[in-house]
């Protein structure tokens, strides 16, 4: 009752066949408890006891005898076990699969949970005289019901006292002072405006209208961060890994990109030597990235979630280590995405709810990309975001990245920049004035996107340092 035995097989099938990769991409959602055969539960023991003390073994029968006799089930793999075992093996599935039958037998789960919970609360009713207030009487269900949540969510949901813990929350601040509370872009002023930097468990949305450089400015920002050591993972659902890396020599050495891709490079030794030099400079630096062009939204979030946990690693919280994803660009990938009367901005508002849980549930900043609709031309408000309100109402904060007009160009000084972010929505950070934006230059032909100071320091000649002190515009800045 209750249960699925062929969704059981199909996910250890696909765990047996893809190992760590199917492992971390359900290992989220399912555990022992969610398997119902006995069998089945003591292969997932052990496939789990074998994948989390080395990601990269390959699963066997002599592996999982061994992992067997580890957990004190050396008795189990008699004649017949070994049998179901190599069914199990041969059962086909595909990855992409692995995670769908994994939701189903979960569901399954906290239905088990529900019926066992509901069929003692029957217990309870038995004793109402019809004197009680019909509060209580539907509260006996209502605790059952609040019973099952607390333990799928994995604690007492029930609301604590403000202050109880926040001398102790005072203490370990400050005995780890740090001089930022989000992971630096390398973009000073912006870090400061949404709050200090691209923090945990937030979504950093920016728009952009196309062809302005928003790719660039990913780039530019996911090296800075990947050089401090912290892992980043681009996710990109247009430009090829090549094209990234010619960018990104050519942004390091200052050798035109077109040079790079070309080869030409390689006919002036010297430039050729500054090439080479930067390639090495950065050849181990936790970059990641993969193209997901023409991927369903839930395998990318899938790819998110095994990076997460092979890549960056958990602590012994169930939190991702210091890391950053960068996705470019938030859009519906497919047509076929559409389903039923769904419209296209409801989809777009599913994705951003699922990279919103993502981020919280594994405290990870993530960096997206959005496309700005035609109002973004002229416009600099909330409402240039293309396809969903919803985008703006879970991000932590929003920005606009796009060209300078003539007029400001001929007001700031073409010195000071040809692209301008301006950040509109900052729930952790002060933000900007209204009017302000940041003056950015793009230098194109070698892919380097700079941060220059904000309109109105250049109006007051006062402008601030990454520590927020003030000095006068005579010091150097960025271009």
């Amino acid at each position: 009752m209750l249960n699925d035995l062929p969704a059981e097989r199909a996910i250890l099938a696909g765990i047996f066949r893809y190992g760590a990769e199917a492992y971390y991409d359900v290992s989220d959602i399912v555990s022992e408890s969610s398997f119902t055969d006995e069998s089945n539960i003591i292969l997932f023991s052990c496939m789990k006891h074998v994948l989390e003390a080395d990601d990269s073994t390959s699963l066997d029968a002599p592996t999982m005898m061994s992992a067997a006799k580890e957990l004190g089930f050396s008795d189990f793999f008699n004649t017949q076990e070994v049998q179901h075992m190599s069914s199990v093996i041969k059962f086909p599935v595909l990855l992409e699969n692995v995670r769908r039958f994994a939701a189903k037998i979960r569901k399954l789960e906290i239905a088990r949970m529900m019926y066992d919970q509901l069929d003692l609360t029957k217990e309870k009713y038995l004793d109402i005289k019809g004197d009680e207030p019909i509060a209580k009487i539907l509260g006996i269900a209502e605790d059952a019901v609040m019973d099952v949540t607390s333990v799928i969510a994995g604690e007492d949901e029930s609301p604590t006292k403000m202050f109880d813990d926040v001398e102790a929350h005072l203490d370990e601040l400050a005995e780890e002072c740090v001089d930022q509370i989000g992971v630096p872009t390398g973009f000073s002023r912006y870090d400061f405006a949404i709050g200090g930097g691209l923090r945990k468990g937030t979504v950093n949305v920016i728009g952009a209208r196309p062809k302005t450089g928003k790719t660039l400015l990913a780039d530019n920002i996911g090296i800075h961060i990947a050089k401090s050591g912290i892992p980043v993972l681009n996710l990109d659902t247009e430009m090829r890994k090549e094209d990234h890396q010619h960018r990104m020599m050519a942004m390091l050495s200052g050798v035109p990109i077109n040079d790079i891709e070309t080869g030409k490079f390689a006919d002036d030794p010297a430039t050729r030597k500054k090439v080479t030099d930067a390639a090495r400079e950065i050849k181990d630096i936790p970059y990641y990235f993969k193209t997901i062009g023409g991927a369903a939204f839930e395998e990318q979030v899938a790819v998110m979630r095994r990076w997460i946990s092979r890549v960056a690693g958990l602590n012994d919280k169930g939190k991702a280590n210091d890391c950053v994803i960068i996705y470019d660009y938030l859009k519906l990938m497919d047509s076929a995405e559409i389903k039923g009367d769904m419209k296209e901005f409801q989809i777009l508002g599913f994705m951003i709810t699922a990279l919103h849980n993502l981020s919280l549930k594994y405290e990870v900043p993530i960096l997206t990309f959005i496309q700005l609709n035609r109002d973004g031309i002229t416009k600099e408000s909330t409402d240039t975001a293309s396809g969903s309100d919803r985008i703006i109402w879970l991000c932590s904060n929003f920005s606009i990245y796009k060209h300078k007009s003539d007029e400001e160009i001929a007001k700031d000084g073409p010195e000071n920049g040809n692209r301008k972010l301006v950040p509109l929505i900052a729930r952790h950070g002060e933000g900007l004035e209204p009017g302000d934006y940041i003056n950015v230059e793009l230098t194109g032909k070698i892919g380097k996107v700079t941060e220059g100071q904000t309109a109105f320091e250049l109006d007051s000649g006062v402008s601030v340092t990454e520590e927020g002190e003030l000095f006068n515009g005579s010091e150097d800045v960025a271009f």
